[in-house]
């Protein structure tokens, strides 16, 4: 497997700063915030150096029930072939739900969530690794995620999943240590035991990442320092093997480039801490070998009344071929628990029986403010506009109206909602939200007609104004 080194999350906050740093192998990029047609320029010097750039993609859905959508495929690969990455990344989670498997309406999460962790569940994702495999020209890596909520009536243990999707599928996987401490946190999970169950060979590469407490609860926000749980968690995973890449991810609330440095400087001394105990283990290890063999009688085999010989123990569960389709009926059973889930998420539908009511409402209060945090971002002079009423507004927005396709477009949606009910109340501020919204609410695409007849309307009833 390829070595990668040590290496940083590419985003465009920090890009200057990222080429300066010294002792950076690689990084990676959101795939979905890269154009092959037009990569940053920052990328492109890095790609001239030498520095391995890897896409990460966030948006495949793979863990979902349906199967993964071509032109999802197709753009990532696009992005692999013009970033010339060995591999290319994907989180095993699912993002959206209903439609026509489930018929009910489509919901998007604009977030990961996880997957529970059965054998329907397991099926529908080792086929959808395996589509996602045959349509992208690298190997693809699948990375665990961090979780708020469990689902009830799991079958197998965060590395019992993970093994059995490998041995299955032979992708391999991306560990993230800060979210093995997330669901330590959050969902009482060993993160120990679940690197003692995972096959350590199928590691591409690590990623490591901050986060913070609050009420018992860790959220996972790649916008604070790594902590030394987690660090504790990569010497383990390193004191059992060497992983080939290591990454720190940064997503906001970005610091200076010298604390950037010196996380990246306690990443590097937590694997030279694990190595180091690897190396004892080894030895010792091969000093009981030895011992072993010394006191074997010359047939090899131990002398009377020795114990019984080590044995290697098989794969974790691989029941069926390597290319078996999922038992029938098994995306529909997933496709609808994750829409009953999501819809309570998101829709304020009843929490599925099961579920902690408490922790469905904490994540579902991260997705809303997630959502008005990024709509925030890709439309940025909806917050100028409405200045400090706008995540007030946003947050009443989004208890009513669930995200159904992208945040641009979600973005639109909110501004029509608000003019539509004759909002803000400012003259000014209104004058120009209407601007805004009448200046990018062009045709849509043909999948969206629907809401593009109900923007057609208000749009004449705006100009009429």
């Amino acid at each position: 497997m390829e070595r990668l080194g040590t290496g940083i999350g590419w985003r465009p906050e920090i890009a200057d700063a990222v080429e300066r740093m010294p002792g950076i192998d690689w990084v990676e990029a959101v795939a979905e915030n890269v154009c092959p047609g037009h990569l940053p320029e920052s990328l492109e010097r890095l790609r001239a150096r030498g520095v391995t750039v890897v896409p990460h993609g966030v948006s495949l859905g793979l863990g979902g029930a349906d199967r993964p959508d071509e032109d999802r495929l197709t753009a990532l690969a696009e992005r692999v072939e013009a970033l010339g990455s060995p591999l290319v990344t994907e989180h095993i989670a699912f993002v959206r739900a209903g439609g026509a498997l489930t018929a009910s309406p489509r919901l998007e999460a604009g977030h990961l969530l996880p997957v529970p962790r059965t054998r329907d569940a397991l099926d529908v994702l080792c086929e959808n690794v395996r589509i996602a495999q045959e349509s992208l020209p690298v190997p693809l890596a699948v990375e665990n995620i961090a979780a708020l909520i469990s689902w009830p009536g799991e079958e197998m243990t965060e590395g019992q999943f993970l093994y059995e999707l490998a041995d299955r599928t032979g992708v391999r996987l991306l560990i993230d240590v800060a979210n093995l401490h997330t669901n330590h946190v959050n969902r009482g999970e060993d993160p120990g035991k679940a690197l003692a169950e995972l096959p350590l060979e199928a590691i591409a590469y690590v990623h490591v990442a901050g986060g913070f407490e609050r009420d018992g609860v860790w959220h996972d926000s790649h916008a604070h320092p790594v902590p030394r749980p987690v660090l504790d968690i990569l010497t383990d995973l390193a004191s059992r093997v060497s992983p080939p890449g290591v990454l720190l991810e940064r997503d906001e609330n970005f610091p200076e480039p010298a604390e950037l440095e010196r996380e990246l400087g306690a990443i590097r001394r937590a694997l030279e801490t694990g190595a180091v105990e690897r190396v004892k283990t080894q030895l010792l290890e091969a000093g009981s070998a030895a011992t072993r063999r010394a006191e074997a009688g010359p047939d090899g085999e131990p002398p009377a009344g020795a114990g019984p010989r080590d044995t290697e123990t098989g794969a974790v569960g691989a029941t069926r071929g390597a290319f078996d389709l999922p038992h029938p009926g098994a995306r529909e059973r997933v496709g609808l628990a994750q829409a009953a889930l999501l819809s309570a998420l998101v829709a304020g539908t009843p929490v599925p029986e099961g579920f902690d009511r408490v922790r469905v409402g904490v994540q579902a209060r991260a997705l809303a403010a997630k959502r008005a945090d990024v709509v925030g971002k890709v439309a940025p002079e909806l917050p100028v506009i409405l200045a400090e009423d706008y995540r007030t507004a946003f947050l009443g927005y989004a208890q009513t109206h669930p995200m159904t396709g992208g945040y641009r477009y979600d973005a639109l949606a909110f501004a029509e909602h608000l003019l539509s009910a004759g909002r803000p109340g400012d003259a000014q501020a209104r004058r120009e939200l209407r601007e805004w919204w009448l200046e990018r609410s062009g045709p849509s695409p043909r999948s969206r007609r629907p809401a593009h007849r109900l923007a057609r309307a208000t749009r004449r009833v705006l100009l009429r104004r």
